[in-house]
């Protein structure tokens, strides 16, 4: 069943000034349009966990019992679902620097605009974490008061219980970090593996309404079953609260070498779970589902009517196809990387 092409501006025509903004963001500031999608993606799904993670970690250090790892993880998985389905149209939705650098290496993603969304990224982690900060600034420094009165500040200060734990990751005193850091690389497969599943179009057991909901509650699972051991799942979100944690309590809240492992090991493990989907459980002979026909069409239209696709993009789903045809299997696959590009990505 076909539709009839009606745009927004044909029910509901912008004002002049909009209309020339559209225009301009269109064409030369696409580029910076697409770094603010980056960051207030990050913005929606940190600021949504770090608001449950004061609560929890300030509750527990002065007795009010506010919150649980539940919360967390719900809060989470709510803020992931806020991101992709509010800025994902705009940027493609990575959110995440791990997904950044796999489609680099794997769908032919430009290095220099990688380069600027991881950048974007990070700031947001980090200006995000410093705006929920001031929001609880005052029962964080009364949670910091109440460590030194129990004479545990140093203790439990720079620890996954203390307020700076809110904003940067850290681990107790004495852990193994070889248990640490297999913890983070298997939890960020698995999550890697669902971000894999949620992006295939061929995939008919996840429409595109359905992959927030199942990325965002797969970092739920992440969250309940494995942050205790830690994990960090996301360089944006440890790096941006790393940054934040170091500008307001100095190199104290650095983290020593479990920095590195929270920063670095979702990077390779995302890479390992695109690897394992492609070689596995993907195929380029299968066919999309109508759901993902219709989603990606609306975008194929979108980038044409702005000349912002390159030639050829999604010429797979153009009008005068045959239902029935079939591209030979040497010629490029209709998942090439710039249809994956307007794909919703994970966190």
């Amino acid at each position: 069943m076909t539709y009839p092409t009606v745009y927004l501006r044909d029910i509901a025509p912008p004002p002049r000034f909009m209309a020339s903004w559209e225009r301009l963001k269109h064409k030369e500031a696409h580029w910076l349009v697409e770094m603010v999608a980056e960051m207030l993606g990050v913005f929606l799904f940190v600021y949504a966990g770090l608001g449950a993670a004061a609560a929890f970690v300030v509750g527990s250090i002065t007795a009010q019992q506010i919150g649980s790892l539940y919360t967390v993880g719900f809060a989470y998985a709510i803020g992931i679902v806020l991101a992709i389905t509010l800025c994902a149209s705009t940027s493609g939705g990575h959110f995440h620097p791990g997904v950044t650098i796999t489609f680099v290496l794997f769908r032919g993603f430009p290095l220099r605009k990688a380069a600027r969304y991881i950048f974007a990224q990070i700031l947001g982690g980090y200006l995000t974490c410093l705006i929920v900060y001031v929001q609880w600034k005052d029962l964080i420094v009364l949670a910091e008061g109440v460590l030194k009165e129990k004479g545990v500040y140093d203790t439990l200060m720079f620890s996954p219980s203390g307020p700076a734990g809110v904003f940067a990751l850290y681990v107790l005193p004495g852990t193994n970090l070889h248990r640490v850091l297999m913890n983070e690389f298997v939890t960020d497969f698995i999550v890697g593996l669902v971000i894999c599943g949620c992006l295939d179009p061929t995939n008919h057991f996840i429409p595109p309404a359905a992959a927030p909901w199942l990325i965002g509650f797969t970092y739920s699972v992440a969250i309940w079953g494995y942050s205790p051991t830690a994990i960090a799942a996301n360089s944006a979100r440890d790096l941006g609260g790393r940054f934040m944690a170091l500008t307001i309590w100095g190199s104290q809240a650095a983290g020593g070498p479990y920095a590195a492992i929270s920063a670095l090991t979702n990077i390779p493990a995302t890479v390992l779970a695109f690897t394992v989907y492609d070689l596995f459980l993907g195929s380029s002979s299968r066919t999309l589902t109508p759901y993902h026909i219709n989603f990606l069409g609306a975008h194929k239209k979108y980038h044409e009517d702005n000349n912002l696709a390159p030639e050829g993009y999604l010429s797979a789903l153009g009008p005068d196809r045959d239902a029935t045809s079939s591209r030979s299997f040497d010629e490029k696959p209709i998942g090439d990387s710039v249809m994956m590009e307007v794909v919703p990505r994970n966190v």
